[in-house]
């Protein structure tokens, strides 16, 4: 029998409850079929890492909007943020006009990079929005019209973010013709080979293959603008990529004068333990930096975050009407503030926590397959048995389903992934009880 920790979970109707089904109903008939809802939770109120439903179901949140909430829900420090200026003025738009949070945002944004160098900033909506604006200002930095990206990347759905996107094929189902001019390349893990190589050999043959295929029978290094590349995979299953491969493209980028595009959308904002996940590679000081999800804790806002003499496009190349609201801006501000008073290093340490526990249950549980992650970022492979390596998506759509009825919200990534992506401020006691329901929703699939 599960206890309860805090305020949760409570489960006090049958799920979904009668209020959930009714609005899931509607719901049907007036919003795209297109979103890809899983389970049947829908939110009432949230604070911290905890979410009520409809009719008054409690649950532990160990997906924070998909690693959007990064100071939990509705954090009083933002919420008052954006109260307060919600009170002066709620928009100007800052392509045409000025305002002080904006230019602060900014500021504090440049410290950040991994690199000591000076940077410039270009404020958007989402991270697809960032992932445009990031292709575009490589062309037109480079003047060269190529980007190699990674398979099993995901970037986004507008039509550059797509192209770059090898995640899904339903993903591009229906809507070529793509952009042009798009290559894509091979990951670590996911070119992993069946004799066992290790990660560091694994990273080498990556990079062998965009020397050796890429570079030599498809497309020339002088007509590359960028590689566009995550620190972390995310949609891809939480891949980590050994330190040798990003150290081992940059030192090709700098070779042939190609960019490097580090899409932190997912992976930045505090979420591995520090600022950016690039700053776990020490030497690894990417170009341009795309972000988007935590950065403002709930509000739609996206940055791109290049350095300066990279960012040297004139006025009218490029602008967003709404990228950097001024609303945005004061919870963004208000994040950084929580980041730097202990937030972010609560995420190292609760990260290890997770972590722990969770090759904990690895021992007892043969379906667990690599654990994997960083911080707050913690990828689970489900497998039909360790020995086999056999992805088992099935098996992890029943274990996620499972876990929210038991009380704990969770999603896949990958073929056969399992994420934990919670706010960065949980707790220990939270941390246990997710990983207590996480025990009881495998117990449950594998009967």
């Amino acid at each position: 029998m599960l206890t309860t920790t805090e305020s949760a979970p409570q489960i006090k109707t049958a799920l979904p409850g009668p209020k959930t089904k009714a609005l899931i109903e509607r719901d049907k008939k007036v919003i795209s079929p297109s979103y890809t809802r899983g389970y049947p939770f829908a939110i009432e109120k949230g604070e911290g890492a905890v979410v009520t439903d409809l009719d008054g179901n409690t649950f532990l949140d160990y997906c924070a909007g998909i690693a959007v909430c990064a100071t939990g829900h509705s954090h009083p420090k933002v919420v008052s943020a954006i109260q307060e200026q919600a009170g002066r003025f709620l928009h100007m738009s800052g392509t045409d006009f000025y305002y002080e949070n904006m230019v602060e945002l900014a500021e504090r944004l440049g410290k950040t990079a991994p690199d000591s160098g000076d940077h410039r900033v270009f404020f958007s909506n989402s991270g697809a929005e960032s992932i445009e604006g990031a292709l575009k200002l490589a062309r037109y930095h480079t003047g060269r019209q190529n980007i190699i990206s990674f398979y099993r990347s995901f970037h986004g759905r507008t039509y550059g973010a797509m192209s770059v996107t090898a995640s899904k094929s339903i993903q591009k189902k229906q809507f070529s013709p793509l952009l042009s001019g798009v290559y894509h390349a091979h990951y670590p893990y996911h070119y992993r080979d069946p004799k066992g190589n290790t990660p560091e050999e694994t990273a080498q043959a990556c990079l062998n293959f965009i020397q050796d295929h890429l570079f030599k029978m498809v497309v020339q290094p002088d007509e590359v603008a960028a590689f566009l590349v995550e620190p972390i995979q995310g949609e891809g299953g939480y891949v980590v990529p050994p330190d040798s491969f990003l150290l081992g493209l940059q030192a090709l980028a700098q070779e042939h004068g190609i960019l490097i595009i580090s899409d932190e959308v997912q992976a930045g904002i505090g979420r591995t333990g520090k600022m950016w996940a690039s700053s776990h590679v020490p030497g690894y000081e990417p170009d341009i930096i795309t972000s988007a999800k935590g950065i403002a804790s709930g509000l739609p806002l996206g940055a791109i975050i290049a350095k300066s003499h990279v960012m040297n496009w004139v006025p009218g190349v490029h602008a967003s009407t709404f990228g950097g609201n001024p609303l945005a801006c004061a919870a963004a501000l208000a994040t950084l503030d929580l980041l730097d008073a202990g937030v972010m290093d609560n995420a190292r340490v609760q990260g290890d926590y997770l972590m722990k526990k969770i090759k904990d249950l690895q021992q007892r549980f043969d379906v667990l397959g690599e654990i994997r992650g960083r911080g707050l970022m913690v990828g689970i492979e489900v497998v039909k048995s360790k020995a086999s390596r056999e992805k088992a998506p099935k098996l992890r759509d029943a274990i996620v389903d499972a876990a929210f009825y038991e009380g704990l919200l969770i999603l896949g990534c990958g073929e056969n992934g399992i994420r934990f992506s919670p706010p960065l401020i949980i707790t220990e006691a939270q941390t246990d009880k997710a990983v207590e329901i996480f025990e009881c929703a495998l117990e449950k699939s594998l009967l």
